[in-house]
């Protein structure tokens, strides 16, 4: 018997490039995700965080993750050594160096990324409490089984990954769909780009557009996502053409906002509806970035990729399920291993913005205090600074804090407070303006305020991004007992 042409069936001969970029951006992504932990989570959540792993390693349900921290005692030298092992890793296969080897190795390496990030993340609390956390851990498992350059790109795991890209995109469409009014309206995106978590160059040129387009705008979004996901299964060329639109609208989102590296991973996950033939027509360069590779999977390769398919089906059915239920959930993992996951972005859009402004001084009595504010990297602050491009790197502590502005807290917010009055070094290093030098203030206090981007006279006049109007305190002056 011809065991080659038995397992003929398991390899799509002409997914060269889209395997290419599967592996290494997501790989590319996983290498940023864990240098962002390795400047982030100490301060955020480490040995004297903001949320402590150690304390939250304490609780009964920590005790169920499948994390190393269980038998591996949390420090922040060992997160480092973590994250820093994960970088490198994912450096690794960036470059191609695993792909090179037998199939079994990049297996192995995404694997073992996999475990590491989910090692972080499960433990991140409400700083890792992102859909995309989840998206990040779902596409290292999935993409871990397409191979080597020893085999052909296995069809099963192509498949996988295009039904992650159509609970991705159809879930936020259901979700939008069921939530807020405004998306069922057309007029979402009347608010949305002015009042997204962190806005970026672009969004206020966006949310200053005319309604009519902004209208069109979110028509089209209904259509990518409710209509055209069906067509990635389909044969191709239209399988490719619809990924075309996905790829398109994406790159929209790319453009007007800072979605950390949601909507990149996503313009990654949609190349596995892309054949070599369509990639060749469009873009002949990046044809040339790999050869033609094998057409032959061997037997125990191809068993390995209809076992981890019949995985994937069988942990699908609550994420299928929860696509037509009237009581939908976003951004849900279903299992330990956030496999098979619900995702959805914006069921509900903020109508008005409010921003929390946090401000310290050094008066000895805060009556008669000159009062100066903490800057933050990417949140709206100074109304005279523009808003920067972040994206793909999340910056944590500046996403809570416009959760906060909605009344969000687990209790970070006194704690990042106390670290302040305290001129806590690794705290301060999340923010891109310490207005005291590393000097402790002798008084904190926290105010908000209600947000808008500035027409264009208002710029001319002005010079000004934001306009703000002060709605109220959150904090009233508080300082250490001294």
């Amino acid at each position: 018997m011809d065991l080659q042409a038995w397992t003929g069936w398991a390899g799509a001969g002409d997914y060269d490039v889209a395997r290419f970029v599967l592996q290494r951006g997501v790989a590319a992504i996983a290498c940023l995700a864990f240098l962002s932990a390795i400047a982030q989570f100490p301060a955020l959540l480490g040995e004297h965080g903001l949320l402590p792993v150690p304390r939250f390693m304490e609780r009964r349900y920590a005790q169920s993750l499948p994390v190393v921290w269980r038998w591996w005692r949390y420090t922040d030298r060992r997160l480092r050594i973590l994250a820093g092992g994960g970088a490198v890793l994912s450096l690794a296969v960036v470059v191609g160096l695993p792909q090179r080897g037998p199939a079994w190795v990049p297996v192995l390496c995404f694997l073992l990324l996999w475990l590491a990030y989910l090692s972080i993340s499960d433990v991140g609390q409400t700083f890792f409490a992102f859909g995309w956390e989840s998206l990040l851990l779902e596409s290292l498992f999935i993409v871990a089984f397409l191979g080597s350059e020893q085999v052909a790109p296995p069809i099963v795991v192509l498949i996988a990954v295009r039904w992650l890209v159509f609970r991705l995109e159809f879930g936020a469409g259901m979700i939008k769909m069921r939530g807020d009014r405004s998306w069922r309206d057309l007029t979402a995106l009347y608010y949305h780009h002015e009042t997204q978590p962190m806005p970026n160059p672009m969004s206020r040129t966006a949310h200053l557009l005319p309604r009519p387009v902004h209208r069109l705008e979110t028509l089209g979004s209904h259509v990518v996502q409710l209509g055209v996901p069906f067509l990635l299964f389909a044969p191709q060329p239209v399988a490719s053409a619809a990924a075309a639109l996905v790829l398109l609208t994406q790159l929209w989102l790319v453009v007007t906002g800072n979605f950390a590296w949601l909507n990149w991973i996503t313009l990654v996950l949609t190349f596995a509806a892309v054949d070599d033939r369509s990639i060749a027509a469009v873009l002949p360069f990046l044809r040339n970035l790999v050869e033609t590779g094998p057409t032959a999977t061997p037997l125990w390769f191809a068993a390995l990729t209809v076992a981890v398919g019949v995985l994937l089906l069988v942990l699908s059915w609550p994420s299928a399920k929860n696509l037509v239920s009237r009581r939908q959930l976003m951004n849900a993992s279903f299992n330990r291993w956030h496999l098979a996951n619900a995702y959805g972005a914006f069921g509900s859009v903020t109508q008005q913005r409010d921003e929390v402004v946090v401000e310290g001084t050094l008066a000895e009595e805060p009556d008669e205090a000159d009062w100066l504010p903490y800057e933050f990297a990417g949140k709206p602050g100074d109304p005279r600074r523009r808003p920067a491009q972040f994206a793909p790197y999340h910056l944590r502590l500046d996403w809570m804090m416009w959760f906060l502005a909605l009344g969000a807290d687990d209790g970070w917010f006194r704690v990042f407070v106390l670290r302040l009055l305290e001129a806590d070094r690794p705290t301060l290093r999340l923010l891109q303006h310490d207005p005291f030098d590393g000097q402790r203030p002798r008084w904190v206090r926290a105010r908000v305020f209600r947000y808008r981007f500035a027409t264009r006279a208002e710029r001319r006049q002005t010079g000004l991004y934001w306009i703000r109007q002060e709605r109220g305190i959150l904090l009233p002056p508080s300082g250490l007992r001294r």
